[in-house]
């Protein structure tokens, strides 16, 4: 079992890997209490059962698969059962599913009484590489992806790799283009892996190395103050494509969308050779102002402009503030459209 400290000082939490590592969430977490086990439609049921069956007293709730679940909604319902089953500030919550679970039983055990423990059980791609670790939890409003949440830190986190086994190819490829950002802004050597092996056969190698990243940069800057945006790299064109395509891109589809107008002439022609050989998407038909519309809404706007990340050399970049004019400038050049 391999096992990464995520040093925040009295919210240090490890993040432990191995295959088969869910079977042993009983011995590995503290389910001895009320526990809410959140999962989803589209993770296999025995998932969400198992880490039921080592809890003392569990309830689990089963939410639709999508993104569409980050809701309000869908987070009342979780109080609401929460609050049905007695639940005090010392139970927890545990999920059980990808992105949309974490954040969402995330931010639902940041609130619940002020804050009660959670754990993060992921089982896609793109939650064990990137969204599982850092404490980031939300729900979407209106449209605007994470606008309301919290940075609640996990207890624990358990990624099993061979839950990863039941993914269809394009979830692997979803979750793998996270890890493509985490390479081209930190770690060259992980890009020349994608450029030159086959990810999906170093799948537990990929997974660890994003970690790194991840650890090394939450661990600098928890609260994305400074160096945690350079996490956001594809993210801010990314998530408005996503506002405009959605359902039919996925999350890691459009944030491989958002890097390459972000990405100087040579990164981008390399990053984009990447992103075709896993099947992500390198060309998009969105309507340049209805992404324009969703940059104005992003919670990475500030007063003085939006923070963004730029790729001139694949291994390092820079934050710097912009508009989205000139966001919209360099989606145009690579995209096309008018306004």
């Amino acid at each position: 079992m391999k096992a990464i400290r995520l040093s925040l000082g009295e919210r240090s939490y490890d993040i432990l890997t191995d295959a088969g590592i869910l079977s042993r969430a009983g011995e590995l977490l503290d389910l001895d209490r009320h526990v809410l086990v959140v999962t989803d439609s589209g993770v296999p049921a025995e998932y969400a059962k198992t880490v039921a069956e080592a809890s003392r007293a569990p309830v689990v709730v089963t939410i639709p698969e999508g993104e569409g679940s980050k809701s309000f909604e869908s987070y009342m319902r979780l109080l609401d059962e929460m609050l049905a089953a007695g639940f005090t500030r010392h139970d927890c919550v545990a999920a059980v599913g990808g992105g949309v679970c974490g954040d969402l039983a995330g931010f639902a055990a940041a609130t619940y009484m002020r804050g009660i423990d959670f754990y993060n059980i992921p089982t896609t791609v793109l939650s064990q590489v990137d969204s599982s670790i850092g404490g980031k939890t939300a729900v979407d409003f209106h449209g605007y992806k994470n606008i309301v949440g919290a940075f609640w830190q996990p207890k624990r986190v358990l990624a099993d790799p061979e839950v990863l086994g039941t993914l269809p190819p394009r979830q692997i490829a979803n979750g793998l283009a996270e890890a493509v950002k985490m390479a081209a802004t930190s770690d060259a050597d992980l890009f020349r892996l994608f450029e030159e092996e086959d990810p999906r056969a170093n799948l537990p190698e990929i997974i660890h190395r994003s970690l790194l990243i991840k650890k090394a940069v939450v661990e600098a800057d928890e609260r994305e103050g400074g160096l945690r945006k350079i996490l956001n790299f594809g993210h801010t064109l990314g998530h408005a494509i996503e506002a405009a395509k959605s359902p039919a891109l996925l999350h890691g589809e459009c944030v491989a969308l958002g890097m390459l107008p972000m990405a100087s002439e040579a990164a981008r022609a390399r990053i984009r050779a990447v992103l075709e050989r896993l099947g992500l998407p390198t060309v998009t038909d969105g309507d340049p102002a209805n992404i324009e519309e969703a940059l104005t809404h992003d919670k990475k706007s500030a007063a003085g402009g939006i923070d963004a990340v730029f790729v001139e050399e694949i291994g390092s970049c820079r934050v710097e503030k912009t508009s989205a004019a000139v966001l919209m400038e360099r989606y145009r050049a690579v995209y096309g459209g008018t306004r």
